[in-house]
């Protein structure tokens, strides 16, 4: 029987889906994380500690464990681990992906520069030293133009993203970011990244990557405008409605991304805008769809995109890689800051036609802020219909029917959408 290591950051959602697609291919499991202490009641030998934020030193716990019980796949679960699998795969001799080219995707600034080296079509953009005042944000700003968009380097789900439109709105822009930033635990000596803001549309590609090449799976369209100030996803819907021309256009600049990143195995998710026919990639990661977000896809061959990376990883067949039907998924936002009581409405919300499922992850009682501050959601519904247009008007319903409710000063407070 094969052995997969899993490496399981304790803060993901994608824990379940992986197991779930291990346990369907007949594959045995090594969960590696940062506490696995709370594992061993129910996983025994088959938990491993691993400091995930020492890829060096992790990469030694996991090929220590190799000696002991022979790995057959190193595969991250999510962003955190990534770097990590790819030098311990590296070390062990399994299918990988270069580390450099994984440590290259987690760095935003660094991500600009490789695409830059390979004319890859992206924003303009120019980094900004830790300390920068009002001069220094000004020429930064006068480098990439106005409108931009001011980023830490290495946070995710659109955290410390916020645009500004004018020199005065950069400069407090650039405090709030590194406010936040400081807060989720990035070294206050990272510099920032400014960058132009891209108009136009933005998609989610997702793919797989087979002996350096792209196979796109699933393209998602992103209907609610990402304009700013701040950046939260909602709605992903697939297929994309794009047109043939736009289309191609944006995966010719994921495939692109990806060669200059020197991606050659494994999972890719790509973020690109599409404006007048071009396109232009804001965000490249090798890893799958975050969230629960991957459930919204369906494969002919009844497999799961966690059983294809497995199966990928494993040098097995993977099969058809296009996801058949239309489907979707709602990520729901946390509507301002506090404590959750409760998302009500959701009987409601599962009745609307074309809804499969939904999945609230936060627990009352729970702290929660949104984008820009906070990084996670309240939870997932997922809908399926014959179009595209459908699947969208099914999520719309299932949002407008939750009630969430967040507790501030000890007063419940009700948000509909």
């Amino acid at each position: 029987m094969a052995r997969v290591l899993l490496l399981v950051p304790s803060a993901t959602y994608r824990a379940r889906d992986f197991l779930d697609a291990a346990r369907a291919l007949g594959v045995e499991v090594v969960v590696g994380t940062e506490e696995a202490g709370a594992l061993r009641g129910l996983m025994g030998s088959r938990a491993l500690e691993v400091p995930l934020d020492d890829p060096g030193e992790a990469a030694g716990v996991i090929v220590a464990q190799d000696d002991r019980t022979p790995l057959d796949a190193v595969i991250a679960v999510d962003d955190v681990g990534t770097v990590v699998a790819a030098r311990a795969s590296a070390r062990l001799g399994l299918r990988h992906n270069p580390p450099d080219a994984v440590a290259t995707a987690r760095d935003k600034l660094a991500l600009r520069a490789r695409l830059a080296a390979f004319e890859v079509p992206q924003p303009a953009f120019a980094p900004l030293a830790p300390g920068a005042g009002p001069e220094e944000v000004a020429a930064a700003v006068g480098t990439v133009g106005l409108p931009c968009v001011i980023k830490p380097t290495s946070l995710a789900g659109s955290q410390g993203v916020l645009r500004a439109d004018t020199p005065g709105e950069a400069v407090a822009v650039a405090q709030r970011v590194r406010r936040i930033a400081t807060r989720a635990g990035v070294d206050p000596g990272a510099p920032l990244l400014v960058e132009r803001f891209a108009p136009g549309p933005e998609v989610a590609v997702e793919g797989l990557v087979v002996s350096g090449e792209v196979r796109v799976l699933a393209v998602f369209d992103k209907p609610d405008p990402l304009d700013g100030p701040a950046f939260e996803e909602t709605i992903y819907v697939t297929p994309s409605r794009l047109g043939p021309g736009d289309l191609a256009a944006v995966l010719s600049a994921t495939a692109a991304a990806a060669a200059a990143l020197g991606l050659v195995e494994g999972p890719v998710h790509a973020e690109v805008r599409v404006h007048d026919g071009r396109a232009v990639v804001i965000e490249v990661a090798a890893r799958t769809i975050g969230g629960l977000c991957s459930r919204a896809l369906s494969f002919s061959t009844g497999r799961s995109l966690e059983e294809l990376v497995i199966a990928h990883a494993l040098g097995l067949p993977v099969g058809d890689t296009e996801a058949v039907g239309a489907s979707g998924v709602l990520m729901i936002p946390i509507p301002r800051a506090g404590r959750l009581v409760a998302v009500n409405g959701q009987d409601q919300a599962s009745a609307v036609p074309g809804v499969t499922d939904i999945q609230i992850t936060m627990a009352p009682g729970r702290a929660v802020a949104p984008v820009p501050e906070g990084n996670r959601y309240l939870g997932f519904v997922f809908a399926r219909d014959r179009t595209p247009d459908r699947v969208e008007r099914a999520l719309r319903r299932a949002w407008a029917c939750l009630d969430v409710q967040i507790e501030d000063d000890g007063a419940p407070e009700a948000h509909t959408p």
